[in-house]
């Protein structure tokens, strides 16, 4: 067999500690499907002294990943450091100066740096290959750059942050609210410390800008995503979408239109029937529609050592074997112009729960505002009578603008018997 295909690891947190021991643990079939074994020469981490679980001995060391990306005995570098910037950004620009393919499980690193980064391993014909950055185990990157390679893509829509469908899915078994279930999930380790980057939509984010370069042809565009997160959910929204046939996810969703490329990401009304209603727990899933292939349904755990390693070990074997896609599935000059379609362009119908005063007069002022601005409703629930007292109201709409949705709502909002902010979930029938 052929002499061992040489890696240098950057980073031996979850990531690149699970892809190493994925490399041991399976080395002979990985080694059958590469062509040549594959074999880890070199780390990079912060504390030597940690104990990883894993054996460290015979491995080079370096304290700066950068500098491992130099050493000429390493042929291909892992970075599993993770963040936009600083030493991640670093090793892997370093890593394509020297000539050198790079996997990279960054989804941030892609979605900010993505267009300078394919531009260099374009200009260096090296592969910079990054299925971990999306979607864990579940080979969504490969599905839509080269298995539906043949399509014209319309959408990509996806559950893209295990921890968001995690609460959202206890909230609605369980009836609690969104403060009670975050608290328990970073007891579980299913949400981090300060979790923000999962809950306001940020980690999906980063990966629908991916998608969306994939999915449509065009350059990375992370600055072009509407984002918006999970905090303003409640055990009432997620109750009366049961009511009206929803589930509530967090979505990230890609769509070609005339105008352009919509991308955004926000909480979603979607069909109980739809295959996303039913992805539930800390799975991730994938929708890609095409004009030949029609829907793709791609499904699994999205986070984790074992499923973000397989996703960096495929990868390396790709690597091994001298599979090289461009980064975006095609080269530099054949990437797509399309413009981004601002969020205020977006259309379709709302779901729209109100605190109000119930008086005399209450709704009309309501559906009034809603009426000056061109939207028509489709249903209204209000359960019960408190006269005088506050009371839920919940409408749903036509289809009808962000825009137009925008303007009724800061004159309902301004209405004195409109007691808290109204909360707006956008309804998504695909």
């Amino acid at each position: 067999m052929s002499r061992p295909l040489a890696i240098g690891l950057a980073g031996l947190g979850t990531v690149g500690a699970g892809t190493l021991a994925l490399l041991r643990a399976n080395a002979e079939l990985i080694a059958a499907r590469a062509g040549r074994p594959l074999a880890v020469t070199a780390v990079a981490a912060r504390d030597r002294a940690r104990d990883r679980g894993l054996s460290l001995e015979g491995l080079r060391w370096y304290e700066d990943p950068a500098a491992l990306a130099h050493d000429p005995d390493v042929e291909v570098v892992v970075e599993a450091i993770g963040g936009a910037e600083g030493p991640a950004r670093a090793t892997v620009e370093a890593a394509l100066a020297a000539g050198k393919p790079v996997v990279t499980a960054n989804k941030a690193l892609l979605a900010v740096h993505g267009a300078e980064l394919a531009r260099a391993a374009e200009a260096r014909g090296v592969p910079l290959a990054f299925e971990a950055a999306v979607a864990g185990g579940i080979p969504a990157i490969k599905a839509l750059r080269e298995g539906l390679a043949a399509n014209r893509l319309s959408r990509v829509t996806g559950i893209l942050n295990g921890t968001c469908n995690y609460i959202l899915t206890v909230m609605r078994e369980q009836g609690r609210e969104f403060a009670e279930v975050l608290g328990e999930a970073q007891k579980l380790g299913y949400a981090e410390a300060d979790p923000s980057f999962d809950v306001d939509g940020i980690d999906a984010a980063h990966k629908l800008a991916i998608l969306a370069a994939l999915a449509f042809g065009r350059p990375v565009d992370f600055s072009a995503v509407h984002v918006e997160g999970i905090r303003r959910i409640s055990a009432l929204d997620i109750r009366l979408a049961d009511e009206l046939g929803f589930r509530i996810k967090l979505l990230g969703l890609a769509r070609s239109t005339a105008a352009g490329i919509e991308t955004r990401v926000h909480p979603c009304m979607v069909p109980v029937a739809h295959p996303l209603a039913r992805v539930d727990g800390v799975f991730n899933a994938v929708v890609a529609e095409g004009d030949f292939v029609g829907r793709v349904v791609l499904e699994g755990r999205g986070a984790g050592a074992g499923p973000t390693a397989s996703a960096v070990v495929a990868d390396l074997i790709d690597i091994a074997r001298e599979r090289h896609t461009p980064v975006w599935g095609a080269g530099l000059e054949a990437l797509s112009p399309d413009p981004s379609v601002p969020m205020a362009e977006r259309a379709g119908a709302y779901y729209l729960r109100l605190m109000v005063v119930d008086r005399p007069g209450v709704i009309a002022d309501v559906t009034g505002a809603l009426r000056d601005a061109g939207i028509s409703l489709e249903s209204m629930i209000q359960r019960g009578r408190a006269p005088g007292e506050a009371v839920p109201v919940v409408l749903t709409t036509h289809d009808a603008t962000e825009r137009a949705m925008r303007a009724a709502l800061s004159r309902i909002e301004a209405l004195e018997t409109v007691l808290e902010p109204p909360a707006l979930i956008r309804i998504e029938t695909f």
